[in-house]
């Protein structure tokens, strides 16, 4: 490769490896701990309400997660093709894949805003009888869907500038939206009056996530059209093309069936866990929000490997190929071990925070202590994942992801209801991530085989 090849190709093909997957990773890594932790602060604040409005929050996080999910899909999709097709120097499918992105997102937009609406009430009304608990989702919920555009059109704009790698002002449009959120949430919920603002309760939580959204949206647009040339896209590519649309979707479907599938294994095991009351259900709900701070920032690790991965498989450099994979497992189990081990030694410590009774810290202590035994194993899991993506492959990823939560995880953790001692369920996790490990290295096993192999011949 010449000097000026060299000084002109995308960092991506070039860099060393650990340099290039910690510069890209860490700010994704930063903004996601920030949005981790507006997530347990919001869920503290909502905890001084009641332990309904904390429970309506849980019964609440399928919808909110499948909407995460609808966004991610079309950002991986997206994310994938602009980053091989810069890979291979071909600029006009960059382009239309960063306008048909936005044209997504339009469509899905819409399609929350009508749930919004119309399906809140259906959706709360089917998983509570408790009102405070019914008409607080409700309200929050609502809110959240009717102005979900600022939401897609934040991941869509953050995976743009990933696939370019320019994950730095990722941390700016993430860490901004969260900050605002968390200054904003006491406002909203408890009121202001030196600002006019009347006590929202668990709706007010819901007005400054949404404000925190469109803000990091406004940004992710400022940022693109200005300091992201390989990203940039004129009026004319903005309308479908079949192509670039089914090309994005073959990688992003498989990822919103992934989280979509996740939100109906929240939603069962919401179901299961009212089986024996509201309290399990709100202790499920915050674990949520206590492991993001670990899971979050593996994926955040993940979205950096899906880029670095996808460009280098464009230029077709097997070995960078699978030194970024094996830098990502590694990362990702550090991380993981950290969050086992505080899972398993301060798990009181960590409950505290959410005005827990006697009755939230017995179940909570055993939840976060037994769950924790997947997190390791998850890691690999996680790591690996961006290379199915990344490769063209996503369908794998929906199978691991069935076979983990509908195949083994429900129905474990059904069965172990049945012995009607709530801390048996929490293990239906571990027994779940061994599985679906095995599966994981069998996939991978063969995409190796099929498509990174045959580039070194």
């Amino acid at each position: 490769m010449s000097a000026q090849k060299r000084i002109t190709e995308n960092k991506m093909g070039v860099m060393p490896l650990t340099q290039l997957l910690i510069n890209m990773a860490v700010p994704i890594v930063l903004a996601m701990v920030v949005q981790a932790l507006y997530n347990v602060v919001d869920s503290i604040y909502v905890s001084r309400i009641s332990e309904s409005a904390v429970t309506a929050l849980s019964l609440a996080f399928p919808v909110q997660n499948i909407m995460i999910g609808f966004a991610t899909g079309i950002g991986v999709g997206v994310n994938a093709l602009l980053s091989k097709s810069l890979g291979e120097g071909d600029r006009k499918t960059a382009s239309r894949t960063a306008g048909n992105g936005y044209f997504l997102v339009a469509v899905v937009t819409v399609l929350f805003a009508l749930f919004g609406i119309f399906g809140t009430r259906p959706f709360f009304e089917m998983q509570s009888n408790v009102t405070e608990t019914v008409e607080g989702g409700i309200a929050y919920i609502s809110i959240c869907c009717i102005f979900a555009v600022g939401v897609f059109v934040e991941i869509l704009g953050e995976r743009l500038l990933q696939a370019s790698g320019r994950t730095v002002f990722t941390l700016v449009t993430q860490g901004t939206g969260a900050v605002l959120n968390i200054l904003l949430d006491p406002v909203f919920i408890f009121g202001a009056e030196w600002l006019g603002i009347k006590p929202m309760g668990i709706a007010g939580a819901a007005v400054a996530t949404v404000i925190g959204q469109w803000a990091a949206a406004i940004l992710t647009l400022i940022f693109n059209f200005k300091c992201n040339p390989e990203a940039k896209f004129g009026l004319r590519d903005l309308l479908p093309s079949g192509r670039v649309i089914r090309t994005v979707l073959t990688v992003g479907v498989p990822s919103i069936i992934m989280v979509a599938i996740g939100s109906v294994m929240n939603f069962s095991m919401n179901q299961i866990l009212q089986g024996f009351s509201e309290t399990a259900t709100s202790v499920f709900g915050i674990y949520f929000k206590l492991q993001s701070f670990f899971f979050m920032p593996v994926f955040g690790v993940n979205n950096a490997t899906v880029s670095i991965v996808a460009y280098n498989y464009g230029a077709r450099k097997p070995q960078r190929i699978l030194g970024t994979l094996k830098r990502s497992c590694l990362i990702a189990m550090c991380i993981m071990v950290a969050g086992l081990l505080a899972f398993q030694l301060a798990p009181d410590l960590l409950l505290g925070i959410f005005n827990p009774s006697e009755e939230f810290l017995r179940i909570g202590r055993s939840a976060l202590r037994q769950i924790s035994w997947a997190f390791p194993m998850a890691a690999i899991g996680i790591a690996l994942t961006a290379g199915f993506q990344a490769l063209g492959n996503g369908s794998y990823s929906t199978i691991i992801s069935l076979c983990r939560q509908m195949l083994v995880l429900l129905p474990v953790a059904y069965l172990l209801s049945l012995t009607g001692n709530v801390t048996n369920v929490w293990w239906a996790y571990p027994i779940a991530e061994v599985i679906s490990l095995c599966v994981t290295l069998l996939f991978f096993l063969r995409i190796y085989r099929r498509k990174i192999k045959p580039l070194t011949e």
